[in-house]
């Protein structure tokens, strides 16, 4: 008999994807972070941090879930960032402890990002390639061409990133300015040229979709900080966001103009002036920067502070000064103090406060609702459209922005020509995949938030914060009692104690209520039972909790705390 051969039928090879995998930033402010993956190899442009939102209790900020990228991380290749604001920055001292690939980015880009790197103590570990506008990279399958752009700091690049399969650009943040402080116009003939020779995917910034027209020129903001530096008298302190290199240049040329020195206040506007001053983007004559201890003996029309602290932030110098308490610097009668910064959603109750305390120094307080101090960093409708007639993709999907910024951006993409079907609308942890074939959206990887609190990264959770909003709505009750181990007797207590729920000292007939109760429920209890610790506080638990629901209709955490004699 024959030996009989198996025969098998070739499997089809999977066609080449790349897929398109954005893990923070499209549903949220900041958080920015999409990873592009072809084969083996995936880039990662702008890696994020985002500030806690209001129900984020004791958070100090908010960081991408990377599990996907700790799972797949031998594909890793490299960190690819557009620019140096902490939401497509602020997550890389977290993240690179995890993935060591090299970062690519602009020179104050890369100074920034040596900064953080630095107090966290991983600076060494990690390359760094510096690379300048219209620079190009290769990185396995991708090639990636570096674009200036105009954003609210200075070397913000989009990206043109081309694949096998075709080009992918990417805005980055950004904003057409046609009279930038530095005289750098953002490169639309690079643009243009991508979208002449044709562009597969286009992703843009949808932060200001809501807003009509076209975003002012930074240098207006010059020229407003002029005329008010003409009209003050006293000390000018003015409070900016320490990255916007930009708006701290023309703050120095009207200090400079008016015949004031600038001294500089806060860690991070210190540590940013000096590397922007190494890098040569910012120019101050030589005697104009002085030291804050000098400020004391100078008159006070000579003055100007540049601070951070212009959200309100509790420790921050100006709130300090607003609150009397800074070391070197009292806010007196005749100080004009600046906010030259929009109010971040969420700080508005901070910056207000801080406003009303500084009016109580004797300050006037000048703020973008009063004057044209600020200017957005990002494009309003009528640049953005302008980008799509640039560009002229094959498919779009919007990015940087909450949902509903990316369903306005999707329909605004709509009135310019691009068809429904080639308007992607994706969320964090979506896998939009492009083959020969077309275009798909089916899978999902690991996605989501990791709260960074203090030194713990990752600990807190949704129910730490569930109970942290719950002790801070309805307070904490301890009920302590001492029991014989052996009888289960009382041996003392029980004592009732409160935190955020009542005044105790005026609330003593409750709580000789809640210790009625709890004697009451320990006499309900076998004795035998009374020796298991679980048993025993879990019954004292539900009624300490329908006691105080009925007496106060409050619903407070409750701790039976049950010490063995």
């Amino acid at each position: 008999m024959e030996n009989e051969i198996e025969v098998t039928t070739p499997v089809e090879a999977r066609k080449p994807s790349l897929k398109v995998i954005p893990l923070g930033g499209l549903g949220e402010i900041g958080l920015n972070m999409t990873a592009f993956e072809y084969g083996d190899t995936i880039i990662v442009v702008d890696c994020g941090l985002m500030f806690p939102e209001d129900y984020m209790l004791g958070i100090d900020i908010v960081i991408p879930d990377i599990t996907y990228l700790k799972r797949n991380r031998e594909k890793v290749k490299a960190f690819v960032i557009t620019h140096g604001h902490e939401d497509h920055t602020g997550a890389l001292p977290f993240v690179l402890r995890e993935i060591n690939a090299p970062i690519y980015a602009t020179a104050l880009t890369v100074g920034l990002i040596e900064e953080k790197l630095a107090e966290f103590g991983i600076l060494g570990s990690t390359t760094f390639e510096t690379v300048r506008p219209r620079d190009r990279v290769s990185v396995g399958p991708f090639d990636i061409e570096f674009i200036r752009v105009c954003h609210s700091i200075v070397d913000g690049c989009g990206l043109a990133i081309t694949t096998p399969l075709g080009v992918v650009v990417h805005t980055g943040d950004f904003k057409m300015d046609q009279t930038p402080v530095d005289g750098e116009v953002m490169d639309y003939a690079r643009f243009s040229e991508y979208g002449e020779r044709g562009v597969l995917l286009f992703m843009s910034d949808s932060t200001n979709v809501e807003k009509e027209g076209y975003t002012l020129s930074e240098k207006e903001i010059g020229v407003n900080l002029e005329d008010i530096f003409r009209r003050c008298e006293g000390r000018i302190i003015v409070a900016a966001f320490s990255s916007n290199i930009h708006r701290v240049q023309q703050v120095i040329d009207a200090a400079g103009k008016f015949g004031r020195k600038v001294a500089l206040n806060g860690k991070s506007m210190v540590a940013n002036v000096r590397i922007a001053r190494t890098l040569g983007y910012l120019k101050a004559p030589d005697g104009l920067i002085v030291d804050m201890k000098e400020i004391d003996a100078m008159a006070h029309q000579r003055v100007v502070l540049l601070t951070t602290g212009s959200q309100g932030e509790p420790m921050s110098a100006l709130t300090r000064m607003a609150m009397d308490n800074h070391k070197q610097l009292k806010v007196t009668k005749g100080d004009t103090v600046i906010l030259s910064s929009k109010f971040i959603p969420g700080h508005e109750k901070a910056i207000s406060t801080m406003m009303n305390h500084l009016y109580r120094r004797g300050a006037d307080v000048i703020y973008e609702k009063v004057s044209e101090v600020h200017v957005s960093g990002h494009a309003s409708r009528e640049e953005l459209k302008l980008m799509f007639n640039i560009v002229k993709p094959k498919y779009f999907i919007p990015v940087h922005g909450e949902y509903r910024h990316l369903v306005l951006h999707a329909r605004l993409a709509e009135k310019v020509g691009v068809r429904p079907e080639k308007i992607i609308i994706a969320e964090d942890g979506d896998v939009v995949e492009f083959t020969e074939d077309g275009v798909n959206k089916r899978d999902k990887v690991e996605f989501g938030r990791v709260f960074v609190d203090g030194k713990g990264v990752g600990d807190v959770g949704a129910m730490v914060l569930k109970d942290r909003s719950h002790l801070s709505q309805d307070g904490l009750v301890l009920a302590v009692i001492a029991l014989n181990g052996a009888t289960g007797e009382t041996v003392y207590g029980p004592e009732i104690i409160t935190r955020g729920l009542v005044f105790e000292d005026e609330s003593a007939v409750l709580l000789e209520g809640a210790k009625r109760v709890v004697i009451d429920t320990l006499s309900n209890i076998n004795v035998e039972a009374k020796t298991e610790q679980l048993e025993v506080k879990e019954e004292i638990r539900r009624a300490l909790r329908r006691f105080f629901n009925k007496a106060l209709e409050r619903k407070p955490v409750i701790l039976p705390i049950i010490i063995e004699i």
